[in-house]
């Protein structure tokens, strides 16, 4: 019964996107073209409205939009139909500067993009809300065995039953030690009667976490379920080494785990994200800092004595020191180097006190994005002396030097800013990079971007 709802619900999916994306192109034709509500469509755009519909599906397809409808979660869900927006968008594009016969016009092309995406996204939207109370129970699950019902096979019971969006349901536990029953624990046989189990329950997969030292029963396990066409899991005991995700690759047969995922380590999202930021730092200083550059120097030169920037030493990528530009907000002094600013800081000048409130002192940085010393979003660059210090004290301080330092970043949003004396409010900060260097995305970064423009017109209790 689940599995006929699944399939009607990805029916129903696939044709309201198409309806959609269909109204969309009709409305926009319309206005466009003259052409007056039930008028004949000419011949000529029947052919590039079916073309556009099969670059839809295409997109649906490629990126499984369709598919795992309820085990998806929401925000997943959105980001696979903001993909499969974009590389429409994309792919019309290109179609119309490929083919001479497409006859569709740019401005056609993006307002009806515009109008899909509104009304795609909505119902997305909706549909998320209407699934959320049967989302559960119009699952289709799988059924799984455990093979060892030790502190491992334990935990992995314990994680799937608390994630049931990974579609599986366990039927029981097989282990040798059949008094484990008696501990409430499900076992429903030994080892060696686990594979006539799932032949005769119809189980989809065996997951073996039994300990090293029961290799040979391991090694039976594989070959049996090979020969028996049953898929076979075999989870590592390695939960010592590692308290959360991470990444296993094959060298060979050896296997390499690496203790966390670094998405700009792949050079696609690596060049993505810097040019992202040659594009946004070249649009600020050509339309913003061309004419608040001279403003802002005036009112710096007029309020107090000294140079207009404040240039100073910070620790980069891979811990390399560059000099960080920002608008001068103090008085010439001996401390900047090694004491950060304080509330009420003596140093503080009038016209400083409101640039570092409204932010405004760090917008010469661009300069260094352009440069490519820092990025648009990232880790907040310290002062040599801070690096040094609390690399003493935070275990993982240096581990947010993997990534290129930021005009803002994840922690600056989360209002972990300013001073910092508590070196427990440091290492949340650092938590902060840490989980922006494992979790990055396009999308995140515009988050952050429109976060730090909120923050800069409501003001931060925290910028002084």
């Amino acid at each position: 019964m689940n599995n006929r709802y699944t399939r009607i619900s990805k029916v129903l999916n696939l044709l309201i996107d198409f309806l959609i994306l269909n109204i969309s192109l009709y409305t926009v034709f319309l206005f466009d073209s003259g052409v007056g509500i039930g008028d004949r469509i000419p011949a000529i755009y029947r052919g590039d409205v079916l073309l556009l519909n099969l670059i839809w599906f295409y997109c649906g397809s490629i990126n499984r939009l369709y598919e795992d409808i309820y085990r998806r979660d929401a925000v997943p869900t959105i980001r696979i139909a903001l993909r499969c927006l974009l590389l429409y968008l994309l792919i019309a594009l290109l179609l119309k500067l490929a083919l001479v016969q497409f006859d569709f016009s740019n401005k056609f092309i993006t307002l009806s993009f515009l109008l899909f995406s509104v009304l795609l996204l909505l119902w997305k939207t909706v549909f998320l809300f209407i699934r959320k109370p049967t989302r559960w129970s119009l699952i289709n699950y799988k059924k799984i065995v455990i093979v060892g019902a030790g502190p491992l096979g334990k935990d992995l019971y314990n994680h799937i039953d608390q994630h049931r969006q990974y579609g599986y349901k366990i039927s029981g536990f097989f282990d040798d030690n059949l008094d484990l029953r008696y501990n409430g624990i499900p076992i429903l046989g030994r080892v060696e009667e686990c594979l006539d189990f799932v032949e005769e329950n119809n189980i989809a997969e065996v997951y073996c976490a039994l300990p090293d030292v029961a290799q040979d029963k391991i090694k039976y396990l594989m070959r049996e379920t090979d020969k028996r066409m049953i898929r076979f899991k075999l989870v590592p005991d390695v939960k010592d080494y590692f308290k959360k995700n991470f990444m296993v690759e094959l060298y060979g047969h050896l296997p390499i785990l690496t203790p966390r995922r670094e998405p700009l380590e792949d050079k696609a999202n690596e060049l993505l994200k810097r040019a992202f930021d040659i594009v946004f730092s070249s649009l600020v200083i050509i339309f913003l800092l061309s004419w608040l550059i001279p403003l802002i120097a005036i009112i710096i030169k007029v309020d107090s004595k000294g140079p207009v920037f404040f240039k100073q030493l910070r620790s980069g990528k891979d811990n390399k020191a560059f000099y960080c530009l920002k608008f001068r907000s103090m008085t010439v002094n001996h401390d900047a180097d090694h004491k950060q600013a304080s509330r009420g800081d003596a140093r503080i000048t009038r016209v400083g006190a409101f640039i570092r409130k409204t932010s405004i002192d760090e917008l010469p940085q661009f300069f260094n994005v352009l440069m490519g010393d820092m990025s648009v979003v990232g880790p907040r660059p310290h002062m040599l002396k801070h690096t040094s210090d609390y690399s003493e004290l935070i275990e993982k301080f240096m581990v947010r030097h993997f990534l290129t330092p930021g005009i803002t970043g994840w922690a600056q949003v989360n209002g972990l800013r300013g001073e910092t004396k508590d070196p427990a409010y440091m290492e949340k900060r650092v938590e902060a990079d840490i989980w922006y260097l494992e979790n990055w995305s396009f999308l995140l970064d515009l988050k952050i971007v429109v976060l730090t423009v909120w923050q800069a017109i409501r003001g931060s209790k925290n910028a002084f």
